[in-house]
């Protein structure tokens, strides 16, 4: 993948789109885009902006491709290919279907898929979205829906989503209008049964009511800074047809819902444990049924038309979670170790045994950080003192809470 970005719009290099590099040993580059544009700028005497010229002359941006998106979430996130193939092509078609629908002369609209993703707590569902997020040159707005509530009442509007995309655009809606929307714990609003509740759920299926015309594709009218509306109140209106909605949830327990609807042997005294790959496996084959069963509402299932599911964590993911990815936990310890001048190492074994310990806590990867963080508290106190140490943790260390290994430069060992 290409990392050259143009210094003036952002775009990455492309065959269509070159780069340009400053003098030797800058950091300073410009695209060809840009270059046509300043071109107009200083030839004819304009005094427009670079964004302006590129709005008036409807310069697309430079979309990555799926292959590209996902070697992006290859370098956060461990495991998930199916997941991760899912995201990238979703948001690609996504942009395409924005930028490129015209170029064809074609009657034909294409309509954009909003996708579920289904995982365990701790699998990856948020941190693909934060990690588009730095990849990505368009606002993505990330927002609970456990804080949501129905209008009218205690709690956050449901169009307070579109107040903070509008917020990462940097108030301009055109932008907001091209944005992606991840609502986290969407299995948190599910109704308490599948029968309509004859009283109000204004936290539950009433929240669910209420996404259902923004997932859609609606014009709305929402305040710029936030907060209840108000009649006097100015308002910025926000198309969300363009938009694109990713929900995700752990959604805990819909596995024996899907087991009763196969007829798997899931009661009684006949049950057959099954392990988690076979677990995996079984979770793969949701139906829209299921979730209704769950207690999402019909409507808004029939609006996610993409469903895709994050297999558990195991050990070995585990592991390589801790070490493998740019932002890993042991590459952010060794940095702080680094920064008191003291070289930290971690033995496999210690690794393993940390990894046993997360999968234990059932917390996921969301768990190794405190893990780490308690073994690692003693020695991060007396830090300080040992500059030009080697700081050495082994199984032993980790099970038995012992002291690590010191060792100094010379090669001297110390208890």
């Amino acid at each position: 993948m290409n990392n050259k970005k143009c210094s003036f719009c952002g775009n990455q290099e492309t065959a269509e789109n070159t780069v340009l590099a400053g003098r030797t040993g800058s950091r300073v580059y410009i695209c060809k885009n840009c270059v046509i544009a300043a071109n107009h700028l200083l030839c004819n005497g304009s005094k427009e902006t670079f964004n302006e010229i590129n709005a008036k002359a409807e310069i697309q941006p430079n979309l990555p491709t799926p292959k590209e998106l996902k070697a992006a979430l290859d370098e956060y996130v461990i495991g998930q290919e199916k997941a991760k193939k899912v995201f990238s092509v979703a948001v690609y078609n996504h942009y395409k279907r924005i930028f490129k629908q015209n170029n064809i002369e074609d009657t034909t609209e294409i309509s954009k898929s909003n996708v579920l993703l289904i995982g365990a707590t701790g699998s990856g569902k948020t941190l693909m979205a934060q990690t588009l997020t730095r990849f990505l040159d368009v606002p993505i707005a990330i927002s609970d829906a456990t804080s949501l509530t129905e209008a009218g009442y205690v709690g956050e509007d449901v169009e307070n989503i579109l107040t903070r995309l509008l917020q990462t655009a940097g108030g301009d809606p055109k932008k907001a209008e091209k944005g992606i929307v991840f609502i986290d714990e969407i299995d948190k609003i599910s109704r308490l049964s599948e029968n309509r509740s004859i009283t109000r759920d204004v936290s539950g299926e009433g929240v669910q009511q209420a996404l259902l015309k923004i997932i859609e594709g609606s014009v709305v009218n929402i305040p710029p800074k936030g907060g209840r509306k108000h009649p006097n109140q100015d308002f910025v209106q926000i198309d969300t047809s363009h938009i694109l909605f990713i929900c995700g949830g752990a959604f805990d327990g819909i596995l024996d819902i899907i087991k009763r609807r196969l007829g798997g042997n899931t009661l009684g005294f006949h049950g057959e444990k099954r392990g988690k790959s076979e677990e995996n496996e079984v979770l793969s084959l949701i139906e829209a049924d299921d979730l209704i069963s769950y207690g999402l509402i019909p409507e808004l299932v029939g609006r996610l038309h993409v469903v895709t599911t994050l297999n558990e964590l195991n050990k070995d993911d585990m592991v390589k979670i801790l070490q493998e990815p740019k932002n890993a936990l042991i590459r952010q310890y060794k940095k702080l170790f680094a920064m008191d001048k003291v070289e930290l190492t971690f033995h496999d074994e210690a690794l393993e045994e940390i990894a046993s310990m997360a999968i234990q806590c059932k917390t996921g990867a969301r768990g190794l950080r405190a893990i780490i963080e308690n073994i690692m508290l003693d020695i991060m106190y007396e830090l300080p003192d040992l500059q030009d140490y080697e700081v050495i943790i082994t199984k032993s260390t980790v099970v038995n809470k012992e002291k690590p290994l010191l060792i100094n430069k010379k090669g001297k060992r110390s208890a």
